[in-house]
């Protein structure tokens, strides 16, 4: 089992030095979330709560995550940097290809994009996108963002994006794809990819969507080998808990490994502290 440790909400310095330690002890990496703006007023309820309010408070840090990668990449050697996730859809495709793409190449290949098709209509609008379509938008985009990311010259013509002749550099080494999402059409194009992020749900929860990411693999040809799942469980903190994730086909599990043993108010050093204790706990460094 793979263990990402979440940087959600943290004060943005404090990543750099959560960075270095998680690469210092042997995480496997850095689960990076992404907003632009936090609007005060919105009328779209958050979807993953059940209230619709969202799980942040206002004025908590949203830094842009390729430029946090970039910088996070030369402070690290082993560490992983996966987006939890990134919402493409909100920017024009060759925008994101060529901030994806730099962070990428500066992190020598540790990069893995994890792209969800967005929930806040109200930020689209502000970002100049349209929210209708855009589940068949960002399928789109990342087809050519992959064509983007290959060397040579590249053209595309899709019913979204008419693509001229052109070039992009630098050339990034392979950037796997991963999708997020709970519902039954996240998983499906999760299943095209190369693996599915999930969110906050238990661990009977994330077995049933693994079951059915098997099912809908086997219907498109593909097996499960190479595949990542990667998602936080709300009901899994012991050494029994993750060996029936990891059975049940969960490879990666992305958490705060400080809110066991400190809380949602730990110091820098809490935070440091508890990701070392959480390993020792899992006997992961035996």
């Amino acid at each position: 089992m793979k263990f990402y440790v979440s940087v959600a909400f943290l004060e943005t310095r404090e990543i750099v030095e959560i960075a270095k330690a998680a690469d210092d002890l042997g995480y496997e990496g850095l689960g990076i979330p992404d907003h632009v703006v936090n609007l005060e007023t919105l009328a779209t309820p958050y979807p993953y709560t059940k209230n619709g309010e969202r799980r942040w408070q206002p004025f908590t840090d949203w830094p842009d995550p390729w430029v946090l990668v970039g910088s996070l990449a030369q402070a690290t050697e082993q560490i992983k940097f996966v987006t939890t996730v990134y919402i493409p859809g909100m920017r024009d495709p060759y925008s994101a290809a060529k901030s994806i793409g730099t962070a990428a190449y500066l992190a020598d290949g540790r990069v893995e994009l994890g792209i969800g098709v967005g929930w806040c209509e109200e930020e689209f609008t502000l970002m100049g996108q349209q929210f209708a379509k855009r589940g068949k938008r960002t399928d789109e985009m990342i087809q050519l963002m992959r064509a983007l990311w290959q060397p040579g010259w590249t053209e595309f013509d899709g019913e979204f994006y008419k693509t001229p002749r052109l070039e992009m550099m630098p050339t990034p080494p392979h950037i796997p794809i991963y999708s997020g999402g709970l519902s039954d059409i996240a998983l499906r194009r999760a299943a095209r990819l190369d693996g599915w992020i999930g969110d906050l749900i238990s661990l009977d929860q994330a077995i049933l969507r693994v079951d059915k990411l098997r099912e809908l693999r086997a219907e498109n040809g593909l097996s499960m080998d190479g595949y990542e799942i990667l998602t936080p469980l709300t009901d899994a903190f012991t050494i029994p808990h993750y060996e029936r994730a990891a059975a049940a086909g969960i490879t990666g599990i992305v958490t705060m490994p400080w809110m066991f043993y400190s809380g949602p108010d730990a110091s820098l050093a809490d935070k440091i502290d508890g990701m070392r204790r959480f390993r020792k706990d899992l006997a992961l460094d035996a």
